[in-house]
């Protein structure tokens, strides 16, 4: 659809469009059909919610002025032969877990980090390692078997004596009750909540191992998918480490292409977009000839009466406060566009948090005032990475950080498969026994 045809939306008072429900309806029932039948009154509300929340006008002008970054901030994409001639080196983190409980209670469960890095588009090596297709630094848990809630306890205690979670505590200079948002003993009893706590402990660690590495230097980037806020790590903590990072002059920004602000600034991302693309693309002043390579980029400061109609709920001041104390961590939320896709439109725009000593360098002064040219230079470097074509609008290299680390859906098969190999190899135990300790008996029925 061209875009001038999505300007005027539908009123959010309007009704369910009925004929996909009545579609729906129509399918043929099958046996079982009753049980995922879902209310239509539900259906109504839910999208009578969705409706109202992406039609919200909020009122932020498609022209922006260069003294409120809270505005639009529109620049030119880097040229394409330029992308890959960037100084600088992006560090990318992510970080997966995943688990499987069989019916006799015996959870296999892993949890692990790691990071890759690119320069000038080519991916370095991080590690002594042989392997031919590792480049990254991966990290990750010994003990999987979880049987009762002292193997929990084995397994958050392990965490902490990992080398990088060691380090991370050892800059933090306190001990891990005093550091952690949630005790040890609530963590245990749930193996979801663990393993989260875990993952992002741990991805915080490899944060801190990049920026003591001897070839991130000034001017490099650290890229980490989220937020850069924490549930599980307590601000003054978080602080010191966003302190440290721009005191060496690495730029750190957590990305996410899912986020609730997404959601409620859904209606003005379409407006922005027919903005650039109708009005002021035609007239820009490119420095780029080929029309395919014209694309205008932009990003502006999420409004603090945005973020709480986003996050909601009577704690969610403290996860979007902009501070370095009384919050839960060191970001500054944007919205962006750094590439464009017409069909797409706004899944092209991603929510990034700044480092808040880069934006606003002089806040542990009391001092709240935007570096406007450190913010404009951050987004321009970053569109050197989102002009791939399998994922325009986001950085590349986070792509391929969750790639190398993702616990996929045959964690499970393969666990087993490894684990029976092992209890048959070295511990000689009997084939039949094996088979029964591994039993799905839901596969039965």
């Amino acid at each position: 659809m061209h875009p001038s045809m999505q300007q005027k939306r539908p009123n959010a008072k309007m009704s369910v469009d009925r004929r996909l429900l009545d579609s729906a309806k129509a399918l043929p029932k099958t046996r079982d059909s009753k049980v995922f039948e879902i209310p239509a009154e539900a259906i109504d509300k839910v999208a009578d919610e969705i409706r109202r929340r992406t039609s919200k006008d909020h009122k932020i002008p498609v022209v922006g002025t260069s003294d409120n970054v809270e505005t639009p901030q529109i620049f030119e994409i880097l040229p394409f032969d330029r992308i890959d001639t960037l100084p600088n080196k992006f560090f990318a983190v992510d970080g997966s877990h995943n688990f499987h409980t069989f019916y006799n209670g015996l959870t296999v469960a892993l949890y692990r980090a790691g990071y890759v890095c690119f320069l000038q588009g080519r991916q370095r090596r991080l590690t002594k390692s042989e392997d031919p297709l590792v480049f990254g630094q991966m990290h990750q848990g010994n003990r999987m078997l979880l049987l009762s809630q002292s193997n929990a306890e084995e397994m958050y205690d392990e965490l902490l004596t990992l080398p990088p979670v060691h380090a991370l505590l050892g800059l933090f200079d306190a001990p891990a009750e005093e550091v952690f948002g949630y005790a040890k003993d609530q963590l245990v009893t749930s193996i979801s909540s663990l393993l989260s706590f875990a993952q992002q402990v741990l991805e915080w660690a490899c944060v801190y191992e990049i920026v003591q590495r001897t070839d991130c230097v000034s001017g490099d980037y650290i890229l980490l998918d989220g937020a850069l806020r924490s549930l599980h790590i307590k601000q003054r903590f978080l602080v010191k480490l966003g302190h440290l990072i721009q005191a060496k002059g690495i730029r750190i920004v957590g990305v996410t292409k899912q986020s609730p602000i997404k959601t409620e600034l859904s209606y003005t991302f379409t407006k922005i977009d027919n903005y650039l693309q109708n009005k002021l693309r035609p007239q820009y002043p490119f420095t780029q000839h080929d029309p395919r390579r014209q694309k205008l980029c932009c990003y502006f400061e999420v409004r603090d009466d945005i973020l709480e109609a986003a996050y909601g709920g009577s704690n969610s001041g403290i996860y979007i406060k902009k501070d370095v104390t009384g919050g839960r961590g060191f970001g500054l939320f944007f919205a962006a566009r750094l590439d464009y896709v017409e069909k797409l439109q706004n899944y092209d725009w991603i929510i990034c948090d700044v480092n808040i000593y880069d934006a606003v360098p002089e806040i542990g002064h009391g001092d709240l005032k935007r570096d406007a040219t450190t913010i404009g230079s951050l987004f321009r470097d970053l569109t050197a990475l989102t002009q791939e074509h399998y994922i325009l609008g986001y950085p590349y290299p986070l792509v391929e950080a969750h790639n190398f680390v993702t616990l996929k859906s045959e964690f499970h098969d393969q666990a087993v498969r490894l684990l029976k190999h092992a209890l048959y190899t070295s511990q000689q135990m009997d084939h039949t026994d094996i088979e029964n300790l591994f039993l799905d008996i839901h596969q039965r029925f």
